[in-house]
């Protein structure tokens, strides 16, 4: 039965990719997934749930992997590399989920739309905390305001869904290794500011 599960999903992308979500049938994706309507809805409700499983798929994975980071790592440096890495790979591991899922998500049912930003929010939850916390312990930069800090994170990795391709000049390994660096040295004390010029207060929100 999950065999079929899996089959029926990889159909769906590759017909949504090629020809778009409202232009695919439920017909469509049995004959091509050599199944039935019975076999279809068996495992989804309809074509609007499968879109939304296309997307928890990988939702679910960082969330996932978010968690176990911060499980088996004390520190908050250990941390953020970790749900880093983990958030760059699922660019790789799920690229034709990503790819359909942005393409068609203004076609996503309002059924499904608390459930997916709930879990969007848990991750940005996740990653503003381990910024929190790596500056109560003085690991970072305390001027930085968490949200922004995290925000520009979730921003930079995410980009990756316009430009990432397997047979680029970079592996997702090495691409995962640079975007570490990168937000180590602009969180990690010292690394911020312009030398030799004077800096002033790095935000002000309102009118000073």
């Amino acid at each position: 039965m999950q065999k079929l599960r899996e089959e029926i999903i990889q159909t769906a992308l590759k017909l949504f990719d090629a020809q778009g979500f409202h232009r695919v049938s439920v017909n469509q994706i049995v004959k091509e997934a050599g199944t039935s309507k019975g076999g279809f809805y068996h495992h989804f409700q309809s074509k609007d749930e499968l879109l939304f499983v296309i997307h928890d798929t990988f939702i679910t994975y960082v969330l996932k992997e978010a968690e176990a980071a911060t499980e088996t790592h004390q520190s908050p440096v250990e941390q953020i590399q970790e749900i880093i890495r983990s958030f760059v790979h699922v660019f790789d591991l799920y690229q034709s989920h990503i790819t359909v899922f942005y393409q068609e998500s203004n076609y996503v049912d309002e059924t499904f739309e608390d459930e997916i930003n709930r879990k969007r929010d848990q991750f940005k939850d996740k990653v503003i905390a381990v910024v929190k916390r790596g500056q109560e312990e003085g690991e970072f930069r305390h001027e930085l305001p968490p949200e922004i800090t995290g925000m520009a994170i979730l921003g930079m990795v995410n980009w990756l869904n316009k430009w990432y391709r397997r047979e680029g000049s970079h592996t997702i390994e090495e691409i995962a290794e640079v975007f570490t660096d990168l937000v180590l040295h602009f969180l990690l004390p010292g690394h911020g500011g312009v030398s030799g010029v004077e800096q002033s207060p790095p935000f002000f929100y309102g009118k000073k």
